[in-house]
């Protein structure tokens, strides 16, 4: 407990602790709480905060949704955006855990759906992989999204050890040189820091919500957790988007040419 939890709290969570001290572990900090069931030990635990194309974002929820992983907890922070999400009018945390043993190896996913803004990335990096660390993760993978220029969808891979590059090197393009910025590099740095091997799959997209990079990142994880994860509803998914887009480009053309041209006046 913290110094500033009133005894009364204390004594009552201590009490219930005793109780049900299999059920749920109550972790609170200045910056990051968390209210979560006790992770595996040496198991992967999985990030996806929202970036370029919601790429980790898309894909963890897919992955979650599809292999139904059970929620086991959620966190919040006096650093999140004072911002509520809601499915068919529930309110949803806005930082879930879930959890689900995929062959011999725990798997956890961390799934955001808000944002975290440059100046507090080092303070929520820095919280999470603290509570993480205790478990003994086996390695931690973020996903985010990278923008380029190229319409591949290509996934790029970075890591914090040798051993961790090895995992990724034959199904994901390793950035060479460069830098990566937002929440995913905290976390990485963070994690070399402290000594855990972690990678970063960086998605190839657009600024947009991008289904088709999210798919392509998948394919990744598939290959290494041997998930057998079918792929196909999100490549349609990014079928509708791309149609929605053309549309509203063609609509948004049409009245910029349809729109009286009004003489500028001149100075000088």
């Amino acid at each position: 407990m913290t110094a500033e939890t009133p005894e009364c709290c204390t004594k009552i969570l201590t009490k219930l602790g005793s109780v049900h001290e299999d059920l749920v572990e109550i972790t609170q900090k200045r910056d990051l709480n968390i209210i979560s069931s006790p992770l595996s030990e040496n198991g992967a635990v999985l990030l996806g905060f929202p970036g370029s194309g919601l790429v980790g974002t898309i894909a963890l929820q897919y992955l979650v949704d599809q292999l139904n992983f059970e929620q086991i907890g959620s966190m919040n922070s006096r650093y999140f955006p004072p911002l509520a999400m809601m499915n068919k009018g529930l309110i949803n945390d806005p930082v879930r855990i879930y959890a689900k043993n995929i062959g011999d190896t725990p798997i956890t996913a961390i799934v955001a759906d808000i944002p975290i803004a440059p100046p507090i990335c080092y303070e929520i990096a820095s919280a999470l992989i603290g509570w993480l660390e205790p478990f003994k993760p086996k390695e931690v993978l973020t996903i985010a999204g990278i923008v380029t220029n190229e319409p591949e969808k290509r996934v790029f891979g970075v890591a914090t050890t040798p051993e961790a590059l090895q995992r990724i090197q034959d199904n994901t393009l390793v950035l060479p040189i460069g830098s990566i910025s937002g929440i995913a590099s905290s976390l990485l740095t963070e994690c070399k820091a402290r000594t855990i091997p972690a990678i970063g799959l960086l998605g190839e997209t657009i600024n947009a919500p991008d289904p088709r990079a999210a798919a392509a990142t998948i394919d990744v994880l598939n290959k290494m957790y041997n998930l057998a994860l079918d792929i196909q509803p999100l490549i349609e998914q990014a079928v509708e988007i791309e149609q929605t887009m053309g549309k509203l480009a063609e609509e948004v053309q049409q009245s910029a040419d349809t729109t009286p041209k009004k003489d500028l006046p001149m100075y000088g």
